[in-house]
């Protein structure tokens, strides 16, 4: 079956990212990284390196290593609060990416600008209109909207809400690719339509042959529901903690526990805020790590969106893109 239609309503983003289909992969740390990313690019999708904490030198490794699987176009995805942010931005100019991502927060003062000076397109995060337009006044390339169904660090806003709220506004003025719940090509194929230029999963990737994820942490994607993917819970309102999704399980007790043990350093004033909003994103990660990389599911960080009840198997990421543009196509046959 040809997927005639989809690739029509796809021209655009596919056309922005160098690729066959405008489906981006999320950025997942620890997961999001060589084999996967290339596995994605080369399947004709779009494969993102999830920087998450990784040193200047551990990225110039990384995308060295992806460029070696890979001749596709692939992206970065930078965290605006990492420290070395700078150094992260002259790693990716020197090795000629052609997109950046840039994820939490508005850009920190001339981080734009650079990596737009180095050729490279930059997509950000717009979690609110308000904040779209201010990025889109500051010289973004593209904008991705994501719902709170997403796994991971999430917004309070649902990705249907954020879609009709946002679309309608701002689709024409750049690409926009919708995130946040994605499991099927039929919701695609919705989004599309609704003026959106591609869209980005990362849960339904998880589960692909080519991911490193450990074997436990695959099989408990592939076990869980929907309903098993929960935010975190804020205890101090005076740390704002952007709640995360992740599978129920042991370690939501250890994340509460640490937020707790924070919050007591900032009574003390044994750290500054900024200092430890830090100390909750390294947790995040040893906590990711252990749950991908060394399988303890229980103790570990399973981050996961609700889409997670729609991965039923262990399968190579051309059978998922596949799948995907299938289903998005069927879906819009029926529509006539």
């Amino acid at each position: 079956m040809s997927n005639d239609r989809v690739s029509a309503l796809m021209a655009r983003g596919a056309a922005f990212l160098g690729t066959r289909t405008a489906i981006m992969a999320g950025a997942m740390s620890w997961v999001s990284e060589r084999h996967l990313v290339a596995a994605i690019s080369n399947a004709g999708g779009f494969g993102v390196i999830a920087c998450g904490a990784m040193t200047p030198a551990l990225l110039d490794t990384e995308i060295a290593a992806t460029k070696a699987l890979t001749d596709k176009p692939f992206g970065v995805n930078l965290i605006t609060m990492h420290p070395a942010l700078s150094e992260l931005i002259d790693v990716c100019a020197k090795h000629d990416v052609g997109h950046v991502v840039l994820a939490g927060g508005l850009p920190p003062a001339g981080s734009l600008e650079r990596i737009k000076a180095s050729g490279a397109k930059l997509i950000c995060f717009a979690p609110a209109l308000a904040l779209a337009k201010k990025l889109i006044r500051s010289g973004v390339d593209a904008l991705v909207i994501e719902g709170s169904e997403a796994g991971g660090h999430i917004g309070p806003v649902s990705t249907s809400v954020l879609a009709q709220e946002m679309l309608p506004e701002i689709a024409d003025q750049l690409p926009v690719f919708v995130a946040g719940g994605i499991g099927r090509g039929d919701a695609i194929a919705g989004y599309l339509e609704m003026g959106a230029a591609g869209v980005q999963l990362g849960t339904r990737f998880v589960c692909a042959t080519e991911c490193v994820a450990h074997p436990n942490f695959k099989k408990a994607f592939i076990r869980a529901s929907a309903r098993d993917a929960i935010a975190s819970v804020q205890i101090d309102p005076r740390l704002p903690v952007i709640p995360v999704r992740a599978l129920k399980n042991a370690s939501s007790e250890l994340f509460t526990a640490k937020q707790r043990e924070v919050a007591q350093q900032l009574d003390e004033g044994a750290v500054a805020m900024g200092e430890a909003q830090l100390q909750i994103e390294h947790y995040w990660a040893g906590a990711l790590r252990r749950a991908v990389i060394d399988g303890d599911v229980e103790n570990g960080s399973v981050m996961a969106g609700q889409s997670v009840g729609m991965v039923k198997k262990e399968e190579p990421v051309a059978d998922i893109l596949a799948t995907l543009m299938a289903e998005a196509e069927t879906a819009l046959a029926k529509r006539g």
